[in-house]
């Protein structure tokens, strides 16, 4: 746990104001802001019916008290100083929740604020949720929450959404336990036999990956977004008392690469490798869940073993055995990547943020650091929060039946995919940079990751009708 600084008060008769320095996370993002490339965390949360306004207005400040580390705002202070800090309020600076009036743009009004419009630092929390209603008599509601992504993450504002669930709604939404996997079986001597003399490398951390080919009419600046709901892939059977060979996770790594392989071949680039950033959150998700961002990044080289699986992969209708070899290679790397204990960005990001230099400088630094690593920044970023955990249960207004979230996609990887699942659903966001993506691109790069998706589990290729395309959200441009 971050130590606490002497505590203060804000204003007489306050609640105490204490201080904490920023992790490492938390002051890596603080350093590289953009205007043009708001860094936000958009979220949204579909209900069947609608939340009376003054109770869920109160259930959601409750629940920003029960958990006191999103009530923060970074403290202010001289260039020369050797921390960036957060300042922890105890209460809200600002009343966090509107209403804006329904309309038949009001939820696409909604995502793109969600996209160009970062909740400031200087207040808090640094959060904000929208309240869209539809207009039609009995239509339900979409609750969307916009993050500051410098200070929390989405799984950490999930659970505090999922706390004003259950003040607002009376009915508990404790997490669901993670599914039970059996212990893999022992290998037999035909298994060792077949096996490869060791686990497949994860590619030097020094090769260039392949760098997702643009296609934009004009330069333009913010993002825009794309949601989908898909048929969550099968996996394999398992074996007998074990494990499956990959997880759905695998699937979407898989798919992510065979999307930006399919995509840069239609456009004349380099297939691979593709190299896909992937969060790992290992908190618990209870009541006593830290918030804050709180996941460690790890990069993901998904490009087989043999050359020449490339050309089966990338086929109109690519090979289920390269694809299933493809996906055991994926599968070890992840769980390899995922046992390794390591830094939340790694040794590089801990050094960067040592407080020996003044922050001013230390920004200076990190910005041109970040430049001049560019082309070797992973292709694209894949975050799976994986089945949501919680009911979501707000009473009268019912239980969530959709949750979309989307991770900031500024260059030079100008993408993000983003995945949850709910109600037996798979709940897709791409998120784009304007600089390198337009609409249409993006509409064709979903249809690419469905299709990869679908070949994940054998099945036949998606039809680009079998998607349901919700809506196209743009970005300040």
């Amino acid at each position: 746990m971050t130590a606490l600084h002497s505590t203060r008060r804000d204003r007489p008769g306050g609640p105490p104001v204490r201080r904490i320095p920023f992790p490492t996370v938390d002051e890596v993002s603080r350093h590289c802001l953009q205007d043009e490339e708001p860094d936000t965390v958009h979220l949204e949360v579909h209900l069947p019916g609608r939340p009376e306004p003054g109770r869920l207005r109160a259930a959601f400040a409750e629940a920003l008290r029960r958990h006191p580390r999103i009530l923060m705002r970074e403290a202010p202070g001289p260039w020369f100083r050797r921390r960036y800090e957060w300042e922890l309020t105890g209460d809200a600076d600002v009343d966090p929740v509107s209403f804006p009036p329904p309309g038949p743009d009001a939820l696409d009004a909604a995502r793109a604020r969600a996209l160009s419009l970062c909740p400031p630092l200087s207040a808090s929390p640094p959060v904000r949720l929208e309240v869209i209603t539809s207009e039609g008599a009995g239509g339900g509601c979409v609750l969307l929450l916009t993050i500051n992504h410098t200070a929390l993450d989405g799984p950490a504002c999930l659970r505090v959404l999922a706390t004003a669930a259950e003040l607002y709604g009376g009915a508990a939404n404790s997490p669901a336990p993670p599914p039970v996997r059996a212990a893999r079986p022992a290998r037999t001597a035909t298994d060792r036999a077949s096996a490869p003399a060791s686990a497949p490398a994860a590619g030097s951390g020094w090769a260039r990956p392949v760098r997702i080919a643009a296609d934009t009419p004009a330069v333009a600046t913010g993002n825009g977004m794309l949601i989908a709901e898909l048929p969550v892939p099968r996996r394999a059977p398992r074996c007998p008392g074990g494990m499956p060979p990959y997880t759905v996770n695998d699937q979407l790594l898989v798919a992510t690469g065979l999307m930006v392989a399919r995509w840069n071949l239609l456009h004349g680039r380099p297939t691979g490798p593709v190299r896909v950033t992937m969060p790992v959150d290992d908190r618990p998700r209870g009541t006593d869940m830290p918030i804050g961002n709180g996941t460690r990044l790890v990069d993901v080289t998904v490009s087989p073993a043999d050359r020449a699986d490339e050309e089966l992969l990338t086929a109109v209708r690519p090979d289920p055995d390269a694809v299933a070899r493809l996906l055991r290679r994926t599968a070890e790397r992840t769980r390899a990547l995922k046992a390794a204990p390591r830094p939340p960005l790694g040794r590089g990001g801990a050094l960067l943020t040592a407080p020996v230099l003044p922050v001013g400088a230390r920004a200076v630094v990190t910005r041109r650091l970040r430049r001049a690593f560019a082309p070797w920044t992973s292709t694209t970023l894949l975050s799976n929060i994986g089945r949501v955990p919680y009911p979501l249960d707000f009473g009268d207004a019912g239980r969530a039946h959709a949750v979309w979230f989307s991770a900031p996609a500024r260059m030079p990887r100008g993408l993000t995919v983003t995945t949850a699942g709910t109600s037996g659903r798979l709940h897709l966001a791409l998120r784009w940079s304007r600089a390198l993506l337009d609409e249409q691109a993006a509409a064709t790069l979903a249809r690419l990751f469905a299709q990869a998706l679908n070949v994940t589990d054998m099945t036949e290729v998606l039809d680009a009708s079998d998607i349901t395309r919700d809506a196209t959200a743009g970005g300040a441009g």
